[in-house]
């Protein structure tokens, strides 16, 4: 049989596998993904996880569960040898294995992309994990925990000051998000007040959210700056070291909560440890079919598709444009290449992507959003339900669909559920310490779990 190998078991990754177990005749092929995870997380969600509005499991959807014929390896792809159709994997026990293959379809995604700014890597939490979005969460409710032990002063106000880095979708939606549950959490803390909570945006470039048209992307400011956040345009962090900020401006304020959402990286697999033909911003070439390689030259039996590669954008009437990373052209990347793999198998002819945007929408806090296509601008409470009705079609799966409307409903009788778990990042300090999961921990321990803000997510 054909032995195809999917590289990354993200959207494009999770749809092209779905796809091929539908399409594919028994014995056709034998199809073997590797994922470090184990899971698919529908990433658009996680700013509503950070704040509490959906639980974290219900954003992932089990690869072993929904591929049933696929064999499934966690672990990481270390290196690609295409000439010789081989992939080194080291598997999540440590074990290195070298997985022989007849086709390859490079799908591993993109890390976050970091720059070399002093307390970055001690302090700062990525959002491209559902670990992570929880980590956020539980830091921020823990500071609420803390503050309101403390006198009014500026111990209390660093506590409760958060910072994002990036302007970009994830980056506005998990501020308007997370300002959405700080202000309400107020109701619940009456030792503090409105004046010890602090937020701030901040961008390297003079405005946000790039994929919409000026004016919204103005009015996204208005509306947050409105709510009480601070946004920071045209200017970038020069330091985070020691839990305090400073900026190009000159500002520098005490930080408890540091989010980094600067956009995407090429994925160190891709970039770096592969003979697959790569552009200079580290991403594979490939075709508009989805096949690796150029229109000149095509690299046979090599796929690629979603954020680690460089599609070309059909729908775009600039010359040249590659499709965006996100989630719209991901999820139907994914699908056209179980489609082509099929058709390529069988000796049929193969489809380029081509796809017109839907539009663009996002959430800035419970009740409110903004939604634009072409010169259609939908902003408040209707574009707010529109994320969520969009959404709640594009994830996979019914059963995931159920569970996030019945957190949704159960949310608007009885609220956000505001209870932090830090200490599950520590689970053996109860049982070490006879009960007291705090015992011989120092509170930034507790309320800063340490993530990785860059992570191979082949």
């Amino acid at each position: 049989m054909e032995k195809i190998l999917i590289v990354g078991g993200g959207y494009a990754g999770f749809y092209a596998a779905w796809g091929l177990e539908k399409k594919l005749r028994r014995g056709e092929a034998d199809v073997t993904l590797v994922d470090p995870h184990g899971y698919m997380t529908y990433q658009p969600f996680l700013p509503e996880v950070t704040a509490g509005s959906i639980e974290a499991r219900h954003v992932m959807v089990s690869l072993r569960r929904h591929l049933r014929r696929t064999t499934i390896i966690a672990g990481h792809t270390t290196s690609i040898d295409h000439a010789h159709r081989t992939a080194t994997v080291r598997t999540n026990d440590g074990a290195i294995r070298e997985i022989v293959y007849d086709t390859i379809v490079v799908t591993a995604g993109a890390v976050t992309r970091t720059f070399p700014v002093p307390g970055i890597s001690e302090e700062a939490i990525g959002l491209k994990h559902v670990e992570e979005a929880v980590a956020i969460r539980d830091q921020l409710l823990t500071a609420f925990d803390r503050a309101a032990l403390l006198p009014p002063g500026v111990e209390r106000r660093r506590l409760l000051t958060v910072t994002v880095v990036g302007g970009g979708f994830t980056g506005v939606e998990v501020f308007g998000e997370l300002l959405s549950l700080a202000t309400s959490l107020l109701r619940s803390y009456p030792e503090l007040s409105r004046d010890d909570v602090d937020f701030h945006l901040i961008d390297a470039n003079n405005r946000i959210l790039p994929e919409v048209t000026d004016e919204p992307g103005h009015w996204v400011v208005r509306h947050l700056e409105g709510r009480g956040g601070h946004v920071h345009l045209g200017t970038q962090v020069v330091s985070a070291a020691d839990g305090r900020i400073m900026l190009s401006t000159g500002e520098s304020y005490g930080n408890g909560l540091l989010i980094w959402a600067a956009g995407n990286g090429s994925n160190p697999v891709v970039a770096r440890n592969t003979d697959l033909p790569v552009d200079e911003r580290g991403l594979v070439r490939v075709r508009a079919d989805l096949r690796v390689g150029s229109d000149d030259a095509m690299v046979p039996h090599a796929w690629a598709a979603g954020d680690n590669a460089a599609v070309p954008d059909l729908a775009s009437p600039v010359p040249g444009a590659r499709t965006v990373p996100n989630a719209q052209h991901a999820v139907r990347q994914g699908k056209l290449l179980a489609k082509n793999l099929v058709a390529d198998l069988r000796g049929k002819k193969v489809q380029p992507y081509l796809h017109h945007s839907l539009g663009v929408v996002a959430t800035l806090g419970i009740g409110r959003g903004i939604f634009q296509y072409k010169r259609l601008v939908i902003k408040g409470f209707l574009a707010w339900l529109m994320h969520r009705g969009y959404h709640v079609l594009a994830v996979p799966t019914w059963e995931r669909k159920v569970r996030v409307l019945l957190v949704w409903v159960s949310a608007v009788f009885f609220g956000r559920d505001i209870i932090p778990l830090a200490t599950v990042q520590r689970p053996r300090a109860a049982f070490l310490a006879g009960g007291d999961p705090f015992a011989g921990a120092d509170d930034d321990a507790v309320s800063r779990p340490e993530l990785s803000v860059v992570r191979d997510a082949s």
